[in-house]
């Protein structure tokens, strides 16, 4: 199989290199009669214009993460819309894979590429599969556009759309839904799925605007375990928008004006954090044996409390308020980067606040998503806590 897609890959780049204009159209004719059609123009998240043969069968994805959404929308099998993805999920996210690949064994036949989230994605197998739609995220689209990648999609009818749940997730996920809703003929689905998260939402940012709580000082520390590095963060997005919706007081905001960002060890002590929350993952692929906090579905939370206390002896927390209360939490470190942000906000309100949540149950608003909108069931372990107030 390898060897077959290799020569494919072979003869695909050879035809983009001599690609003319008619061989483009050559290749649209070939398309299935049913989409022979007047396409539909939407509007991607970059503000782009662009034209798709809708409802999609086929699409390609930039980032296999995009699947969460993917699934959300055509639960009943999302894998019958992919024809390619990028490997991260494989990788950064084993348990989900394992869930999807126990739910649709044909998953572990679907054409892989490899890639970074910022980087261009595999033109051999866009040709290759003719998907109806690409999509990228939204960071990708300075190299695409520097390799001509869109370009060359487009000369051979393929649109390319970019998406984001990472750069600037509280605008942009709940368009990013509607987008996929519009393509893939699922917008009564799409309005489900945003109508339930801006409820998740505002069960927390309700209360703390009705009650108006003292916020603490929260540090978040970021990919906890991919890197040795200290002290990698977040700024005004993100995990950082996270925390003040749960109504924390985030430390990455005051010194970073971008989305990610890094902190000395000193600047964390002088600021005091009151709460360290690591977001983490089971990231054996990356980092063998390193100190990530396995966190995900169906995660053994003792194996990841045990590993989540080894933070607390880090020195960019010596004598800080977090270290001496013991308020560390780990965190399920794809809700950066997937529709289920709401989780997040929900399980640091009550880390933040748990007298404020006490009735708050994070497990059981994923739990009911999952059976709305997901076709694997609900496994806990996507959170842990060293604190008097774990979940």
């Amino acid at each position: 199989m390898t060897e077959r897609r290799t020569l494919l890959g072979s003869i695909a780049m050879a035809v983009l290199l001599t690609l003319t204009v008619p061989s483009g159209l050559a290749l649209a004719k070939d398309r299935p009669a049913a989409q022979a059609q007047a396409p539909l123009v939407v509007t991607d998240i970059a503000g782009r214009e662009v034209a798709v043969q809708a409802p999609v069968q086929r699409i390609l994805l930039g980032e296999g993460r995009q699947l969460y959404l993917i699934a959300s929308l055509a639960p009943e099998n999302p894998l019958s819309l992919i024809v390619a993805w990028r490997n991260d999920l494989i990788e950064a996210d084993p348990a989900t894979y394992a869930q999807y690949l126990m739910a649709f064994p044909e998953l572990a036949d679907l054409t892989t590429f490899k890639g970074q989230e910022d980087s261009l994605i595999d033109i051999e197998s866009a040709i290759i599969q003719k998907p109806d739609v690409v999509l990228l995220n939204l960071e990708a689209m300075r190299a695409n556009e520097d390799a001509e990648y869109v370009e060359k999609l487009a000369a051979l009818d393929i649109p390319v759309l970019y998406v984001d749940f990472r750069h600037m997730p509280l605008e942009n996920t709940d368009p990013t839904i509607r987008l996929l809703g519009k393509i893939m003929g699922r917008e009564d689905r799409a309005e489900e799925i945003v109508a339930f998260r801006r409820k998740a939402m505002a069960e927390v940012t309700d209360v703390i605007a009705a009650q108006r709580p003292e916020r603490p000082n929260v540090f978040i520390e970021r990919i906890g375990g991919y890197s040795e590095e200290c002290c990698l963060t977040f700024g005004p997005e993100n995990f950082g928008k996270y925390v003040e919706l749960a109504g924390g007081h985030n430390i990455g905001s005051d010194f970073l004006p971008a989305t990610f960002g890094q902190l000395n060890p000193e600047q964390v002590i002088v600021s005091n954090p009151e709460h360290v929350v690591v977001t983490s993952a089971d990231w054996e692929a990356y980092v063998p044996g390193g100190r990530w906090i396995p966190v995900g579905p169906g995660e053994d939370t003792e194996n990841a409390r045990e590993k989540l206390d080894w933070y607390t002896t880090r020195n960019a927390y010596a004598g800080t308020e977090a270290q001496e209360k013991q308020n560390f939490h780990g965190i399920w470190h794809q809700f950066y980067n997937s529709p289920y942000d709401f989780v997040a906000v929900q399980q640091m309100a009550k880390w933040f606040h748990p007298e404020l949540f006490a009735d708050l149950d994070p497990d059981e608003t994923f739990a009911e998503y999952h059976r709305r909108f997901l076709p694997v069931d609900y496994l806990p372990g996507y959170a842990v806590s060293l604190s008097d107030n774990p979940s």
